[in-house]
């Protein structure tokens, strides 16, 4: 129950104009302000331990943020620490990638080196035997015979033209100086021509790769007979699964050797045949040849450069007509450059092409 009531109760029996009435009041006020001094005490001890809370929370709030702000900068310092632990790491992986791939590119040009050695290797294996016999005569290394390679060009003739081949250089020279030329055909008849150095076109530098072919074979240490016979005989004996072979493609005989080359349709066969070098075929009688199989090698040029060479010897006659036959004509012109009052001289060789019609020329080697 509150003061006000316990008050009010008092005051319903009481008169406040009597002196019992008065008395009452008094009482009742010292009991209240009794009340409110125990009241203002517990609120006084109240306030003094929230105040005591407050300042503890204050303490131990500072203490915090204090701990939150160390905390913070070490977390700070952490991640920039990480941070250039991370870029180290990127570094060092760029760098590992970077050597990665470096020791990728040596791996795949020792791949390439490795089967390049294997190929040269196969190829080296690949030379049928000849028999070589040492005939106790030595040179020094210069002397010593280079691979040299003749060119074959094959040079296109316009209509009205000619070639001429002097003996010497000397008198191209001079055909080629005068530049027109008049020549007399006969019957009064004479005919304007001009003559042009010939420039063709040769390899300056040749690189050649070497590879063994997957279908072919070479057949060597064959005895001498009927080509054809033999030819049939190889096909027979390597077309026959029995014997390692398979379906025949293709036959020849390399002329200049005598060995011949057998093409077969699958490309497993020939590295079989090669593998076992020597074969006993059948050729002359019931009692078998032994043969010598080995890989055929492909050639595939892997570098080539060319040069234009003007020929010393020989000029090139443009702008004749067709007025004669062309054996006649072709005399008149030999005759003409023949004479050495017309400059000329003695001449090697003479190709006449007509108008309308083409041809062409094929020079082999190299003019001196």
């Amino acid at each position: 129950m509150s003061f006000d009531e316990e008050f009010s109760l008092v005051m319903e029996g009481s008169n406040e104009n009597t002196l019992e009435g008065i008395k009452g009041l008094i009482k009742n006020y010292k009991k209240r302000h009794e009340q409110l001094l125990v009241e203002q005490k517990e609120l006084s001890a109240s306030t003094e331990v929230r105040q005591k809370l407050a300042k503890d929370f204050k303490q131990r709030t500072d203490k915090l943020n204090k701990s939150l702000k160390k905390d913070q900068l070490s977390h700070e310092e952490q991640i920039a620490k990480e941070k250039i632990k991370l870029e180290q790491m990127k570094q060092e992986e760029a760098e590992l990638m970077k050597e990665l791939q470096r020791m990728e590119a040596e791996l795949k040009e020792e791949k390439a080196t490795s089967n390049n050695l294997k190929q040269q290797t196969d190829v080296f294996s690949a030379v049928p035997e000849r028999k070589v016999v040492f005939t106790g005569l030595t040179g020094k290394p210069s002397e010593t015979p280079t691979f040299e390679m003749e060119p074959h060009v094959v040079y296109p003739m316009e209509g009205g033209t000619a070639l001429i081949t002097f003996e010497e250089a000397v008198v191209a020279k001079k055909i080629l100086d005068m530049a027109k030329h008049q020549v007399d055909l006969g019957g009064e008849c004479n005919i304007t021509v001009e003559t042009r150095p010939v420039q063709l076109m040769v390899p300056k530098v040749v690189e050649i790769n070497s590879q063994v072919c997957p279908q072919r074979i070479l057949i060597s240490n064959l005895p001498e007979m009927d080509r054809e016979s033999l030819l049939d005989k190889l096909e027979i004996h390597f077309s026959k699964t029995r014997h390692g072979g398979g379906e025949v493609e293709g036959r020849e005989m390399l002329s200049d050797s005598g060995h011949v080359v057998l093409t077969f349709k699958e490309n497993n066969i020939a590295k079989g045949l090669t593998d076992t070098e020597s074969h006993e075929v059948k050729l002359l009688s019931k009692k078998s040849d032994k043969v010598r199989v080995t890989p055929f090698i492909n050639g595939k040029i892997s570098n080539l450069k060319t040069d234009m060479c003007v020929c010393r010897r020989t000029v090139l006659v443009t702008g004749i007509p067709a007025v004669m036959e062309t054996e006649t004509l072709q005399d008149m012109l030999e005759i003409h450059f023949q004479k050495s009052s017309h400059g000329g001289g003695e001449i090697e060789a003479i190709l006449y092409n007509p108008l309308g019609q083409n041809t062409s020329a094929l020079f082999k080697g190299a003019e001196e």
